[in-house]
């Protein structure tokens, strides 16, 4: 019983370095969470509408970036090729610039010319149809929640005395550089060494030997995912680094 009270009071070893009293790295770990669910939560959703074009308008599906705010708004009026036609491209620039739609020429253009390549009209439109429009609300509801959360966090984060230092790094930005703070605890002069850092985050290899070998290494298995993903976002972001 002793040894099994022992072994359940054991801290995790991967886990953070985080300074008493510092409130700044508190909540930055709290917002850059939020963060994550909110793009992830984004990132679902357009796929749900991509996959709901693709099935009535593939056509608008390929011409538009449907992370933008402009294509989303068109979405939230026009979402079959007929309406488009019926509308024709004149009035759908106009009805994207009255709603303060930036490029709304080249989007009326992109989505005039792929409703001129399809005139079939396929089964359960009109339901698919509702459905792009509620997707499409939902994805610019989440876009304007991630911008207002990103404003937060760089206030936040500016609070940090080491707010230049990190932004200064080349591949980490204002949120990239909070979410590293928030995930390697604030203080990155308790890690002592590049080399424990890198054996932090998971990318340094660790000896695995016993005995009389020695030499041999192996990939982490224990270390914080969460700077690994900042890092590696560093790196795609970044391809020169």
């Amino acid at each position: 019983m002793p040894d099994q009270r022992k072994r359940s009071l054991q801290l995790r070893k991967d886990n953070g370095f985080l300074r008493p009293g510092d409130e700044t790295v508190t909540d930055l770990r709290i917002l850059t969470g939020r963060r994550m669910d909110l793009v992830a939560a984004r990132t679902r959703t357009v796929n749900r509408l991509r996959a709901q074009l693709t099935d009535t308008f593939p056509g608008l599906e390929r011409a538009l970036d449907l992370t933008n705010t402009g294509p989303l708004t068109l979405l939230t009026g026009y979402q079959t090729p007929a309406a488009i036609r019926r509308t024709g491209k004149k009035r759908l620039e106009t009805w994207l610039r009255n709603r303060k739609v930036l490029r709304s020429d080249r989007i009326a253009e992109a989505a005039w010319e792929a409703a001129g390549r399809q005139y079939s009209s396929l089964p359960r439109e009109k339901l698919t149809s509702q459905m792009v429009y509620t997707l499409a609300r939902e994805v610019m509801a989440l876009n304007q929640q991630v911008a207002e959360l990103d404003k937060a966090i760089e206030a936040r984060f500016r609070e940090h005395r080491d707010f230049e230092v990190i932004t200064s790094m080349p591949g980490l930005g204002v949120i990239l550089g909070a979410e590293f703070l928030a995930a390697a605890g604030g203080d990155m002069s308790l890690f002592g060494t590049p080399d424990r850092l890198a054996g932090f985050d998971g990318v340094a290899p660790v000896p695995r030997g016993s005995g009389k070998i020695s030499g041999n290494l192996r990939r982490p298995r224990r270390y914080n995912r969460r700077l690994q993903r900042v890092l590696h976002l560093r790196v795609v972001q970044h391809p020169k680094l």
